[in-house]
């Protein structure tokens, strides 16, 4: 018989409160240990701390390594490196960008997109620097890189010099915030916004577009969901404060799942005003809540959301506004976007994302 294919994967996004690459790698991890040919493999969970009970499995084991150490790139490229350089690999997963390096088994990578490449202002010198350098590294060294987007393809291609017939694209599924896809006629004049912060994420814009819309709607509110990353630091609720708000505006680190879905439940509005995403995973959850979102008007939103999203111009406080007010008073004025978004949100299932990507891993391990 032959012996389980063996699967290293870098699991440290798995710990703590996982967000993005986390819950990404949890969608994919949960779907593989129940397949019914799940006896052939075995996956190698690399973390610096222990993970929930849910990556616990006859077909899982688990490594804790550099306990203590962070979980940065001394902890990648010195803990997680040694560790798996020690074990019996077929081929090695990184679901985050970058991998250790000088690893003797094929090396699978996930780059969900290249801003620090392509925009290396919007991070601190040395950050930028390690990001490129680890990321070109990885992605020479991989026999396949996945990413989300067509975009992002093309983006790596340009900015990575990566062939495109060792780049494959797999849009990541949506994991559903609500009970249905209709969203409910009770809702709250509650306008959401949920990832992690950044300065490309224009929040400034999104607060004062919500005070111009919300001047004589006294109940509405603003819910931003996510942990602050901005550089230049932004104050944001100093920004709410000098316009008048303060008490409007709800700052949330982070919301556990139960009462996220809550939120997507009672929001009216969903607004996003990235200018450079992979993918941007959380206006298509919020669709497939049923709540409208206004987006950016870019080119990997229009390949992501297309019919389905409200897309204003970048800068325009005004048209956003315009845009967040028509939402809150007449939802009927969203009858275009909810109806498209069945079609948009179909497009992008967990299942068939893990099933691609372990078709693929196993294809870069000889299998």
């Amino acid at each position: 018989m032959t012996r389980p294919l063996r699967i290293g994967i870098d699991s440290r996004e798995l710990a703590g409160e996982p967000t993005g690459v986390g819950r990404y790698l949890g969608e994919l991890l949960t779907r593989w240990m129940v397949r019914p040919d799940a006896e052939r493999r075995q996956f190698v969970l690399y973390s610096p701390e222990p993970l929930a009970p849910a990556f616990q499995s006859a077909h899982v084991d688990h490594r804790i390594v550099g306990e203590g150490a962070g979980r940065g790139t001394w902890w990648e490229q010195m803990h997680l490196r040694r560790a798996a350089a020690r074990d019996t690999l077929d081929v090695f997963f990184a679901p985050a960008y970058t991998a250790p390096l000088g690893l003797r088994v094929p090396l699978a990578v996930t780059i969900h997109d290249v801003s620090f490449v392509a925009h290396p202002e919007w991070f601190r010198p040395r950050e930028g620097f390690r990001r490129r350098w680890l990321t070109r590294k990885g992605a020479h060294r991989a026999a396949v890189v996945f990413t989300d987007s067509e975009f992002s393809r093309t983006e790596i291609e340009q900015h990575l010099a990566i062939p495109s017939s060792r780049i494959v694209v797999i849009p990541p599924g949506v994991t559903s915030r609500a009970t249905t896809a209709t969203q409910s006629t009770s809702c709250d004049p509650l306008v959401l916004y949920v990832g992690t912060i950044f300065n490309r994420r224009r929040l400034p814009d999104l607060i004062e577009s919500f005070a111009r819309a919300t001047k004589d709607l006294e109940r509405a509110r603003l819910v931003i969901v996510g942990g602050d990353r901005t550089w230049p630091a932004q104050d944001l609720p100093a920004v709410a404060a000098r316009l008048g708000i303060q008490n409007r505006v709800e700052f949330r680190r982070y919301t556990p799942d139960p009462e996220l879905a809550s939120l997507y439940r009672r929001a009216s509005v969903f607004a996003f005003l990235s200018e450079y995403e992979g993918f941007g995973m959380t206006p298509v959850e919020a669709m497939s809540a049923g709540v409208p979102a206004i987006v950016l008007d870019t080119p990997v939103a229009r390949e992501v959301y297309g019919d389905a999203a409200v897309f204003v111009s970048r800068g325009d406080i005004a048209g956003t506004a315009a845009a967040i007010r028509r939402l809150l008073v007449d939802p009927s004025s969203a009858a275009q976007q909810r109806a498209a978004a069945p079609l948009v949100v179909a497009r992008y299932g967990w299942d068939a994302a893990a099933d691609r990507t372990l078709e693929h891993l196993e294809r870069a391990a000889g299998r």
